[in-house]
């Protein structure tokens, strides 16, 4: 399944010490820093990949990917033409797994959107992530990871040995079958779901693009990134409502629920930058979750 030949290196803890200028080293100093403190997580390539606690259990890579393809098999998932993704941050201080299943692909309306089954895992060595796995959806479309609500979100398993392998596939097998029928049911309900454009701004103002003006001491609207999920907006109604590239720019008032979620949806998935990613995921998850899109879904 995953590429092993990224994650084929090992991982240990190493005392602290205090830095030696002359050889620019933390680990050939003069004085070793206490276990209370903590110590070191270092690469077999000599590089530092943080500092943990000195009770925390290293588990390497390879022993956590090994028991999440175990879940993935259990789980009943048809891998048909499945892609599978291995990507390591920091130097391997952060790992993400991501697999797709177009076998179980689906439309959300008349055969003109679909969406894949997407599976995500992350975890790390430097305690940035703990083991957590999300199983969503992935628009064909835009090729954009879609950010699904709490019901289906989040798998999550402890960073130790004693991985639970059966209870993990159980619950990747659950969240896939949400998605196929109660979690498609929900989506194709927001593409019919009208949303005029100002309350598209409203919603974004709301949860999104909301910041704190401290002048006022009140939440306001973050007004650059507000014009950006309202360009999008305005794009994805153009090209899912409209006439796509034969239609001009902005001669739509409104779009729809599902419009204004690819909007949210593309904003959290176009960074470089892994914990951003992880960030806005969750902020489109809360505003899933918010009074304002509760209102518009009702």
């Amino acid at each position: 399944m995953f590429d092993h030949d990224v994650i084929n290196f090992q991982v240990n803890k190493v005392p602290l010490y205090v830095k030696d200028s002359c050889t620019d080293s933390f680990n050939l100093g003069y004085e070793e820093v206490g276990n209370s403190v903590g110590v070191g997580i270092q690469r077999d390539n000599g590089e530092m990949l943080g500092i943990v606690s000195d009770a925390y259990e290293v588990v390497q890579y390879n022993d956590i990917v090994e028991q999440v393809e175990e879940a993935l098999s259990k789980s009943g998932i048809d891998m048909t033409d499945a892609n599978f993704d291995t990507n390591v941050y920091s130097g391997g201080a952060q790992l993400e797994l991501r697999a797709r299943f177009p076998a179980h692909s689906q439309y959300i309306y008349g055969g003109n959107d679909s969406v894949i089954p997407e599976f995500c895992f992350r975890t790390s060595h430097n305690r940035t992530w703990a083991n957590n796995g999300m199983m969503g959806l992935w628009r064909n479309m835009c090729y954009n990871t879609l950010v699904s609500g709490d019901k289906l979100a989040y798998i999550y398993g402890r960073h130790t040995k004693n991985f639970n392998v059966p209870v993990f596939a159980a619950k990747i097998k659950g969240a896939a079958e949400y998605i196929a029928s109660d979690g498609m049911a929900k989506m194709r309900t927001w593409y019919q779901t009208p949303v005029q454009r100002e309350q598209a701004v409203d919603l974004f103002t709301k949860t999104l693009a909301s910041r704190m003006d401290n002048v006022k001491r009140k939440k306001v609207a973050n007004k650059v990134m507000l014009s950006s999920l309202m360009k999008t907006f305005d794009e994805e109604n153009r090209h899912i409502l409209g006439k796509g590239a034969y239609e001009r720019y902005a001669q739509r008032d409104g779009g729809t629920l599902w419009t204004a979620y690819q909007a949210a949806t593309s904003w959290s998935t176009h960074t470089d930058k892994p914990n951003t990613k992880v960030f806005r995921e969750d902020r489109v998850r809360k505003m899933l979750a918010s009074d304002a899109w509760q209102e518009l879904a009702a």
